[in-house]
């Protein structure tokens, strides 16, 4: 007897979509700018794609690279990468080509899926990126060879039914996925993720997110962020519909979607928020058709929550914390937004969080310690980096069991609830996404004249953070902090770029003679108070 695809327990990532496609497949998977796409297509395409991954010579376990917007394509090579067996990537459109050089050297991908509107950027990228071998790129692309790889027309391949798909052997202890964020090196680390820690994820946040198949959930962060790329898997996994927009950019056109596609679920960040909510007050936004509201990424300010409840009147607002390094910790029931506005919650369906002193013992209710988490959702560790590993995961309570370390302050109240205090690292996290201080540096220490240079985050309503530069130059030098931002706007994305940029006589130093922060931190605010 053959079970129906609907009925199959999900064991794999890619499995959601057969599940959705098989019980549903003439509903709409995915909205792009009016077009829609059916689940049976999205699954055909990517069904094809894969094919293709497997003929190119991509085997069980190599990884995939893709570096485009958001877009039906992304999501088709997405599942594709996984149908195939591969471990797949999906790199911020914004990122430069020297970092997109280093993620592919780094995990040593094997393809590059991406847009021919990049193609200089990727030529430059991969030329000294010796393991790509294919490219594949949607949109009017050079044919033939580029740095002497093969290059693969995305449309020609989803357009072509005679791409077949051989069976693997990938089991949900296998890798499905490499999230790249920012660490404290100033390079960016591959998270891991395995099959088995996506699905687990993926089925516990539709849980508390009582999310069904009749959502209609839009999507404006990019699918490198593992906010938005859950948006996807979210919305493939329950059977729902997917509202695809690039960004928050023009939130004019963000307002007409709104109102032309009816979503149900709105998932944001504080700064996007920010902004609505003074459209809200010069024009009387409002959307009553959302029922959901989410906010990660910064602490959702209590200020915001009434403002927001004019905004979507029929919505439950969800505040939830989280990592990359297990994708969700905490989210705090909507019913108590008001009851406790500064909390993001307790842990999420079928894990644990508690907090711990710096020497692992137990805290009491009421103060401060580090936040540690347990759960299948935690990651497998940081791609090729056993050193940072060690770092985040702990040894647990069961013998050979794994915990995460967040490395972040927290405090716990007598009912359980958590309250964010601080970050325990130098990353800072600005606009939703975690940044480098030190990439920042990077690219100010180029300049002619720069003698030194501190980059740190100070705490902000809207962003989370605001990203400070402080710089010393040499005598002579005619550099002003305009020169400082104008490199920093033309070599990082824009996430990156610090609000602030200050030219100071001289830096402040620790014993040991390394410029300290922590004082510059402090008598930042304290002029600034």
């Amino acid at each position: 007897m053959i079970i129906p695809a609907p009925l199959i327990p999900q064991r794999l990532f890619g499995e959601a979509l057969l599940r959705s496609a098989g019980k549903n497949p003439g509903k709409t998977a995915i909205i792009v700018k009016g077009n829609k796409y059916s689940y049976a297509v999205l699954e055909q395409s990517a069904t094809r794609l894969a094919g293709c991954l497997q003929n190119t010579g991509v085997q069980k376990g190599d990884r995939v690279a893709i570096y485009m917007h958001n877009s039906f394509q992304c999501a088709v090579s997405i599942y594709a990468a996984s149908f195939a067996g591969a471990v797949f990537l999906v790199v911020h459109p914004q990122t430069k080509a020297q970092k997109l050089q280093f993620i592919l050297n780094d995990c040593k991908a094997v393809v590059l899926i991406g847009e021919a509107l990049h193609q200089e950027e990727i030529s430059e990228a991969i030329s000294a990126a010796d393991s790509v071998q294919t490219l594949i790129l949607t949109g009017t692309a050079a044919a033939g060879q580029v740095q002497e790889r093969n290059v693969i027309s995305f449309e020609e391949v989803v357009d072509n039914p005679l791409f077949s798909l051989y069976p693997t052997t990938v089991i949900p202890n296998d890798l499905s996925a490499l999230i790249y964020t920012s660490g404290s090196t100033g390079f960016p680390k591959g998270v891991m993720m395995t099959h088995q820690a996506m699905v687990f994820t993926s089925w516990s946040l539709i849980e508390y997110l009582r999310l069904t198949e009749e959502e209609r959930i839009m999507l404006m962060l990019p699918m490198s962020f593992d906010y938005g790329l859950y948006q996807l898997i979210m919305a493939i996994t329950v059977g729902a519909t997917l509202i695809i927009e690039q960004s928050f950019t023009f939130p004019a056109s963000i307002y007409k979607s709104i109102e032309t596609n009816n979503p149900t679920v709105f998932p944001g960040v504080p700064t996007i928020y920010a902004m609505m909510i003074a459209s809200g007050k010069e024009h009387g936004l409002q959307f009553p058709g959302v029922q959901k509201v989410t906010n990660t990424a910064a602490a959702l300010p209590a200020d915001f929550i009434p403002e927001l409840k004019k905004i979507f009147p029929n919505a439950l607002i969800f505040s939830m914390y989280g990592l990359t390094e297990c994708k969700r910790v905490c989210y705090l029931e909507p019913e108590l937004v008001d009851l406790k506005p500064n909390s993001v919650g307790k842990a999420i369906p079928g894990t644990e969080t508690f907090l711990l002193t710096p020497d692992g013992n137990p805290v009491k209710a009421g103060e401060n310690g580090i936040l540690h988490i347990r759960g299948p959702h935690i990651m497998a560790g940081y791609w090729n980096r056993p050193d940072l590993t060690s770092e985040m995961i702990k040894p647990a309570y069961i013998p050979g069991e794994r915990m995460l370390c967040s490395n972040d302050w927290f405090r716990m109240d007598e009912e359980g609830f958590l309250y964010f205090q601080g970050r325990n690292d130098d990353i800072i996290k600005s606009r939703g996404e975690k940044v480098s201080p030190i990439e920042i540096e990077k690219v100010i220490y180029k300049l002619n004249g720069i003698r030194e240079v501190a980059v740190f985050g100070i705490p902000d309503p809207i962003l989370g953070e605001a990203i400070i530069a402080c710089a010393t130059v040499h005598a002579g030098a005619n550099l002003i902090d305009k020169d400082i931002m104008k490199e920093c706007s033309r070599q990082l994305e824009l996430f990156m770029i610090p609000q602030k940029v200050l030219i100071l006589e001289s830096m402040p130093k620790s014993t040991n003679g390394k410029i300290d922060k922590k004082e510059l931190k402090n008598s930042f605010l304290s002029i600034k108070g």
